[in-house]
């Protein structure tokens, strides 16, 4: 106990450090291998010292994402074949910006495949209470202003929560709440246009009444239609998000 109640540590600059290059990197602003400026020339931009660059190119090298080449600088790993887990739980935990289309792709595929699974066991293995849970939310989402999208947002991953904890699954909710961050980053930028969430509660109503009626099928069903629907949001915000800044690059 005496330990936890140490002083508490603030972040030191060779963790800033790792923890801007791991979003340089996710936000796809980073491309693999492409060649990072010298050790010199990132101490100045970023206004550390240059050991605190050669630690943390050193810790990011640990980590998968970089490699130090004697003599000829540091390069940007391939994350798929030398990421380690500390890079999935900056993934999980990234909440700004934008995802590099490829992590993005790829979390949408797998968060495919995981709800439609909880979907399809909560209606299986779905309590009473469950039940008096989905309700509640969808009530409160009646009452939603749908120009509040922090509330929206907040609302939706608790929709998603309930229905992994109806699961039945000790795991799933802990997965679930793994990736709030970047699931709650993606949901708001489709949640910030007031015409989504109409149609977003409108397939909470048809899986919530699927889960009821212990329609396995169907839940699955109706559950690949809600984030089918997000896809094609997130992807149509993307595209015109990509045109506006050609754009401003024509100009």
């Amino acid at each position: 106990m005496a330990e936890l109640m140490g002083p508490i540590r603030a972040q030191s600059l060779v963790e800033a450090f790792v923890t801007r290059f791991e979003e340089l990197i996710i936000s796809g602003e980073l491309v693999i291998g492409s060649r990072l400026p010298s050790e010199r020339e990132l101490a100045g931009r970023m206004g550390v010292s240059r050991p605190v660059v050669h630690e943390g190119l050193v810790e990011l090298q640990a980590r998968g994402l970089v490699k130090l080449k004697p003599r000829k600088g540091a390069y940007v790993n391939d994350y798929r074949r030398r990421g380690s887990l500390s890079l999935l739980e900056s993934l999980l935990s990234y909440h700004r910006g934008n995802l590099e289309p490829g992590l993005l792709g790829s979390m949408l595929r797998m968060r495919e495949l995981f709800e439609m699974e909880t979907a399809r066991l909560a209606a299986r293995n779905r309590t009473g209470e469950h039940l008096r849970q989905f309700r509640e939310i969808i009530d409160r989402e009646k009452k939603c202003d749908s120009t509040e999208t922090e509330s929206l947002v907040a609302i939706d991953f608790e929709f998603h929560l309930v229905t992994a904890i109806a699961t039945g699954n000790l795991v799933y909710p802990l997965i679930m709440n793994s990736f709030k961050d970047v699931y709650t980053n993606l949901t708001g930028q489709f949640f910030a246009d007031p015409d989504v969430a109409p149609r977003v509660f409108g397939f909470h109503r048809q899986l919530a009444e699927a889960i009821e009626a212990r329609d396995e099928k169907k839940a699955s069903t109706v559950m690949k239609r809600l984030l089918d629907h997000g896809e094609r949001y997130l992807n149509k915000t993307i595209d015109e998000r990509i045109a506006a800044v050609s754009n401003e690059r024509v100009v």
